[in-house]
């Protein structure tokens, strides 16, 4: 098969990091070829370089043939290299088509007739559905993705790289996107993606190379693999792919949502009467396209986001008497002795400090407790140590800043330090997103522990294999309203899928 991209002896280094070390890799027109990689193993890296967004410290790049130097994306996309990041880099305000030609050379009146009629043609040789004329802020997730790889042919890609592409598609947007890209891949373009999901790897990609700890492993056939296979390459250990679901025991309500309703900043409801009930010793996944209310779900019930209306009572703990939630600050929670644990979807923003060490993150979920500013750092520290080594953390040390860890162990800090608590609400939005597989199964595990422990366990997520596999009952929400409540393992992912758009066939068994 021909070959589209070299790599030759490829490194890179960030001071005392080797993100990337002699790299020898072949991508090849007329497939798909998937990167997998725990994190911190160099994939987004080696991909950053390709696209021009790093300069390898040394090696080549060799594109169909010939040695070329990729300084930046301009340079990429001169040799027909372009890449669709996770988060699109879209004009809100403008249309389809003036995002697509937007920054391309010309002067003059922008010919729309022509522009449009190009993204026709583009769209009918590979089976996008796309508005040329429509804003960028109406569309949904699934139309800004088409647009961003539309843009990417219309300047005239040949290689295409996908970042996490299918991360906040439903699963019918993603088997209309993997049927895409097998019409790209038929018509002679090399795609590589980039994606955490074992079951999309198996179903799309032609090979899957692997890396692992910034050095290249090796490139198998799809075809010929297993998960087993390529997980040990990844981690180079055998690990179990089997996600615990043990039967709830002593369920109580412990949480219970009646009629919230909450506005986002437009004014517009975010959440619409959302009502529902989180018992104890549980996992209550929540479901729902991107946008669909998740975030202000999640900080609603920490009392980190403004209630319009509606109800939120919490059932402790061998009492019949509820405790009203709504109004109360984080501060008003705990003083009323409800230890609700909440790991956001922002872990370097409202989560962790980045620029503070593991010891000091410690203390922030504990110094309104009375620790002083010259306080005794041992309890902090110590408790730093346990969760190094209880959850498998990868840190020089507790004092290690947490911005230069990967993020899977960063998650892995927040998590430990929210389960400290012993919470009996733990909230948890998207907490594998952009983890690797070993990183994911260790996240897995501890919401089962807290499970086990007699937690309500409330979990936001993407994969819907995962939360088939992992929930006891599912919430759907669909344009900030409860769309569906269905027990995991009684409904399909094509019927989550339905009632995550509200699709008129959506049904719930």
């Amino acid at each position: 098969m021909e070959s589209a991209i070299k790599l030759q002896n490829i490194s890179k280094s960030f001071g005392d990091v080797r993100a990337n070390i002699d790299i020898n890799m072949q991508f090849n027109k007329g497939e798909i070829l998937a990167i997998l990689g725990e994190n911190g193993s160099g994939k987004t890296t080696l991909m950053n370089m390709i696209s021009g967004i790093y300069f390898p410290d040394s090696g080549s790049i060799i594109v169909d043939g010939r040695e070329v130097t990729i300084r930046s994306p301009r340079d990429a996309f001169s040799l027909g290299i372009g890449m669709i990041h996770q988060h699109y880099k879209l004009v809100e305000v403008l249309t389809a088509a003036e995002n697509i030609v937007l920054g391309l050379p010309g002067k003059g009146k922008l010919d729309r007739a022509a522009v449009s009629a190009k993204i026709k043609q583009i769209s009918m040789r590979y089976g996008f559905d796309i508005n040329p004329d429509k804003k960028v802020y109406d569309m949904s997730i699934s139309e800004k993705q088409t647009v961003e790889i539309v843009k990417t042919l219309y300047r005239g890609a040949s290689i295409l790289i996908l970042d996490e592409p299918t991360a906040v598609l439903t699963p019918q947007e993603t088997d209309r996107l993997f049927s895409v890209m097998r019409n790209m891949r038929d018509d002679g373009k090399a795609l590589i993606i980039i994606t955490h999901k074992l079951n999309e790897v198996m179903a799309v990609s032609s090979k899957v190379a692997v890396l692992r700890k910034g050095e290249y492993i090796g490139t198998v056939e799809t075809a010929k693999t297993s998960y087993k296979e390529l997980t040990e390459m990844m981690v180079g250990r055998t690990i179990s792919l089997n996600i615990e679901r043990p039967p709830p025991t002593g369920q109580q309500d412990r949480l219970e949502l009646r009629n919230i309703t909450c506005l986002n900043e437009e004014g517009i409801p975010a959440l619409d009467n959302v009502s529902f009930t989180a018992k104890s010793g549980e996992i209550l996944g929540v479901a729902g396209v991107a946008g669909s209310g998740q975030r202000e779900l999640c900080e609603a019930i920490a009392g980190l986001y403004p209630i319009l209306s509606g109800e939120i009572d919490y059932y402790p703990p061998g009492s019949d008497k509820t405790q009203p939630i709504v109004g109360k600050t984080p501060k008003n929670i705990r003083k009323m002795g409800i230890v609700l644990a909440f790991v956001p979807e922002d872990r370097l923003g409202m989560g962790l400090v980045a620029n503070m060490h593991m010891v000091d993150n410690m203390l922030l979920k504990g110094y309104r407790k009375g620790f002083p500013v010259f306080a005794d750092r041992k309890p902090p520290k110590k408790l730093a140590e346990n969760i190094i080594k209880s959850l498998d953390v990868v840190a020089p040390g507790v004092y290690t800043p947490i911005r230069r860890l990967s993020g899977g162990n960063v998650q892995k800090v927040l998590l430990g330090r929210e389960i400290s608590s012993q919470p009996t609400v733990l909230i948890a939005a998207y907490p594998v997103r952009g983890l690797d597989i070993n990183s994911s199964f260790t996240v897995y595990n501890l919401l089962n522990e807290e499970k086990k422990k007699g937690a309500a366990v409330i979990y936001i997520g993407e994969d819907l294999d995962i939360m088939l596999e992992l929930c006891d009952r599912i919430v759907v929400l669909c344009g900030g309203k409860v769309s569906g409540i269905a027990d995991a393992q009684s409904i399909t992912k094509e019927e989550i899928g339905m009632l995550m758009t509200n699709l008129p066939d959506a049904r719930l068994p």
